[in-house]
């Protein structure tokens, strides 16, 4: 499974996260953001509006993203979250680490 990646800016970029982000695409994922990193990306705004399951591995692997950009004064943004996605974010309380934002417009907005 790929990862749909748009260019916003020179260092901010909104991945379509698509159905699901669990332990059999995370691999995908990570190879996918890694190649965003290389090239300077340092702001991701991921789009959740169509993520029906986000598990441990997903979680995992953002915040191993999370910690990357933190080096590099980057960020990590949810944009448009499922409400299978709002649940899974307040049950674990990553609200804390990743700001959440109705539409991808208004990540952008924040960064």
């Amino acid at each position: 499974m790929s990862f749909p990646i748009e260019s916003i800016t020179s260092d901010t970029v909104v991945v379509i996260i698509g159905s699901n982000l669990d332990f059999r695409n995370v691999p995908d994922f990570k190879e996918a953001y890694q190649a965003q990193v290389s090239a300077g990306i340092c702001n991701f705004i991921l789009d959740f509006s169509d993520t029906r399951i986000l598990d441990s591995s997903g979680f995992g692997s953002l915040f191993t993203l999370y910690r990357k950009l933190r080096a590099v004064r980057g960020q990590v943004c949810f944009a448009s979250p499922s409400q299978p996605v709002q649940e899974a974010v307040q049950l674990t309380h990553v609200y804390k680490i990743f700001p959440q934002f109705d539409t991808v417009e208004s990540a952008f907005d924040a960064i």
